[in-house]
């Protein structure tokens, strides 16, 4: 007798972000000046810690994930690569003099060399960041080479410059489907189902009002922000792990408001950085008896107006650190997490732990390079 019994659907499960936004604005001013305090060597424990808060305030099914990394791996990981990092700079600072003596163009092996660099640091610190992250007390993990990667990266990204842009949807397919075949959750093998001609059926006409965006500034937060959702829509959706399925329901316009407020709060910055260097100015002049025209004459060099200056120049910054980090990370975050529903999750309860920490090396590269994300 055949057995007619039906074949059960997957489950749909609820991603679930909890973290109060008041205790990630906390941690992210509390982190901001102690990066300030420290000349920006805090910056490895505080993106550990916010990575801990975001990573521990997610739930699937009831179960939470973790992120296990710590700020001193990603200090080693950066100290070990500023010793590969440094002598190429100065290498190259000094066949670039010889290099313009000769009237050679020694800027384009060097951006070609930084940028297959790059793509190399980027594969390897996701690596790092993908082996620190755990679910039911499986780790996830990855293999592939940082050297494949970063010549499929390279090769497609001149293929992007010839076409103008237009295979820049089939170079992030391709690329995605290279890092999830090497990325698993324990013996679980991960797979990215996302295709080029998918993502660019869902944003071509942000490829042909590009133009326009760049001559209206207006309108160019909001591409921009339509272009990012598309994006992660199409990034989401298109995850897999086994039977494990990701869909996200995130619409064009959902990241507007995001993007605008944080060129609202730059706007604010900047005017309030204004304000403060005239009245700063005002006021050096009149504690030291120094007429403007003094105080800005060449040579003049006031030691007061520079500090002046400085401390607000810092405190921009520092600011606008805390508005990015709370905005762009930790809302985008959580609106991400809103937008996503996780369908069989059962196919994850019988995965055998496997896999091995990276090191922060990769991490390291990417932080020297200034191609980290988050």
């Amino acid at each position: 007798m055949n057995d007619m019994s039906p074949v059960r659907p997957a489950s749909v499960s609820a991603v679930l972000f909890s973290g109060e936004r008041r205790d990630f604005g906390r941690l992210v001013r509390r982190g901001a000046l102690l990066e300030l305090a420290t000349l920006g060597f805090y910056r490895f424990w505080l993106a550990t810690d916010m990575r801990r808060h975001l990573w521990s305030h997610i739930s699937i099914d009831g179960d939470g994930a973790e992120y296990t990394g710590t700020g001193r791996e990603l200090l080693v990981g950066f100290l070990f690569a500023l010793a590969i990092l440094l002598p190429i700079y100065i290498l190259y600072f000094f066949v670039g003099i010889e290099a313009e003596r000769a009237k050679a163009f020694a800027s384009i092996p060097l951006f070609v060399f930084f940028y297959l660099f790059g793509q190399f640091a980027i594969f390897r610190a996701r690596r790092y960041r993908v082996t620190r992250t755990v679910f039911r007390g499986i780790r996830f993990w990855m293999t592939g080479s940082g050297l494949a990667y970063a010549g499929r990266a390279s090769l497609w990204g001149l293929l992007v410059i010839v076409s103008l842009g237009f295979a820049l949807p089939w170079r992030e397919a391709s690329l995605e489907r290279y890092k999830m075949r090497h990325t698993l959750y324990g013996d679980l093998q991960g797979s990215f189902e996302g295709t080029g001609l998918d993502l660019f059926k869902r944003g071509w006409w942000l490829w042909l009002l590009t133009p326009v965006a760049l001559v209206v500034f207006p309108a160019l937060p909001f591409l921009y922000a339509a272009f990012k959702a598309v994006e992660w829509r199409w990034w989401l959706s298109g995850l897999r792990f086994g039977g494990v399925s990701v869909e996200a329901r995130l619409s064009r316009t959902a990241l507007v408001g995001l993007y605008w407020k944080v060129i609202g709060w730059y706007f604010l910055v900047m005017v309030a950085l204004v304000a403060y260097v005239v009245a700063a100015t005002f006021a050096v002049g009149q504690a030291s008896g120094t007429d403007m025209d003094e105080l800005f004459a060449p040579g003049g060099g006031h030691l007061g107006l520079l500090a002046s200056w400085t401390v607000g120049y810092l405190l921009a910054i520092v600011v606008l650190n805390i508005v990015v980090r709370v905005y762009l990370i930790r809302d985008l975050w959580a609106l991400l997490c809103a937008s996503v529903t996780v369908q069989g999750i059962e196919a994850a309860g019988a995965v055998s732990a496997k896999g091995l920490p990276s090191s922060a090396l990769g991490e390291g590269l990417a932080d020297g390079l200034d191609v980290a994300g988050f």
